[in-house]
């Protein structure tokens, strides 16, 4: 259940055993390397050029976010949709099935049993992450996906000056420029996106669609940035371990979303079958089963990607798959290539790339500061070590 979970904001939990050169931003779901002996002699050799290549970990990386994204949108962008709530529930079903499953078959070795009193105090955060899954949802639904992967990142920006303000965090002059890069390509794709809708045949009920999007994209922007700074109010208590975060946030939102679904929606049967024609019926069966397994996938691969790489190309890479993704968008689902939408993705592009530098060089000047004092860190990274540390 990510992002649907958007892996941009993941926050992942340390294992104290385990620490990776990186930084500990991106530690959890990271295995401890094998030695080079140790993978030769338990592993076929073409097995263990895979596990160890750059390229393909990257590549795995970037199709397991792409394929999340296109899902999701094929699921919602049905014209009679509505059963988000009954959606979501069946990501996170599939996605502790999945986890356990693993855990059976050996796959995952250090998830904990759930604890109840760990699951009281981080059921506000579940709530939370209810707001900003549904929200992302509904926003994709009525939106293009090259407009609402640009839109995102304006949750970036407000997350960061929730980070100054709460944290004691800083945003570098670099980071700055990326910020009104960001906000500069959001404000052409808008531009781009209203002027092809007023020209269509049915020009108010297009304008009517987008201005939805956009209300259910700002909902989202301060959901997000919610879950991610109430998170980090609360997790450095919890002290989590690889899986035990995802297994926590998919377990404790089933209920809610179960409830949310049986109140909210339509669940008669002429509903049913506008929201599953009977055309397309096992396509979207298999796309939500599909969406809910992706989390552990992106999962699987964020941590494979830094694993055989480093942090560095790893932040490169996440910035660098805002591009394939929107194209997707306009492949997949006809949005319109306009030269405002061109000119938004390019915008956006260069605005990630911009602030995945800025954080490179953050992070640098952080480890070559003299240890006098306590260097500024992200809500993630300050989250690992208090959690670490308690």
């Amino acid at each position: 259940m990510s992002d649907k979970k958007n892996e941009d904001y993941a926050v992942r939990m340390p294992d104290s055993a385990m620490r990776s050169p990186y930084g500990g931003e991106k530690d959890p779901f990271i295995p401890t390397r094998p030695s080079r002996v140790a993978s030769h002699h338990n592993l076929p050799i073409p097995i263990t050029k895979i596990e160890n290549s750059p390229a393909i970990s990257i590549l795995a990386y970037c199709l397991s976010s792409i394929s999340m994204t296109v899902v999701n949108k094929y699921v919602v962008s049905g014209s009679e949709w509505n059963l988000n709530f009954f959606y979501l529930a069946v990501q996170s079903i599939v996605c502790i099935v999945t986890i356990e499953a693993c855990k059976q078959l050996g796959l995952i070795k250090n998830l904990a049993p759930f604890d109840i009193n760990k699951g009281k105090r981080w059921f506000p955060i579940s709530l939370l992450l209810v707001g900003m899954i549904y929200t992302s949802t509904k926003s994709l639904q009525y939106l293009s996906v090259p407009v609402y992967t640009i839109f995102k990142n304006l949750t970036i920006i407000v997350i960061a000056y929730g980070e100054v303000l709460w944290f004691g965090g800083s945003v570098t002059p670099l980071a700055l420029l990326s910020f009104g890069l960001m906000v500069l390509s959001s404000v052409v794709a808008a531009w781009a996106d209203t002027r092809h809708a007023a020209q269509t045949a049915e020009a108010a009920a297009a304008l009517a669609t987008l201005n939805a999007g956009y209300a259910w994209m700002g909902l989202n922007v301060f959901c997000t940035a919610s879950y991610v700074l109430g998170m980090r109010k609360v997790i450095k208590n919890m002290n989590f371990k690889d899986w035990d975060t995802m297994f926590y946030n998919n377990f404790l939102t089933i209920p809610v979303l179960i409830i949310c679904s049986l109140v909210a929606e339509d669940w008669s049967s002429a509903n049913l079958s506008k929201n599953f024609p009977l055309e397309t019926r096992n396509a979207l069966f298999i796309g939500m089963i599909y969406s809910g397994m992706a989390a552990i996938f992106i999962s699987y691969c964020s941590a494979w990607c830094i694993r055989v790489t480093s942090s560095t190309t790893y932040s490169m890479v996440g910035a660098l798959n805002k591009l394939p993704i929107a194209v997707s968008g306009l492949v997949f689902f006809s949005a319109p290539v306009t030269v405002g939408s061109v000119s938004a993705i390019f915008i956006g592009f260069v605005s990630g790339i911009v602030y995945a530098w800025a954080k490179v060089r953050q992070s640098q000047v952080a480890k070559n500061s003299l240890p006098t004092t306590q260097p500024t860190m992200s809500a993630s990274s300050q989250s690992n070590r208090d959690a670490a540390n308690s």
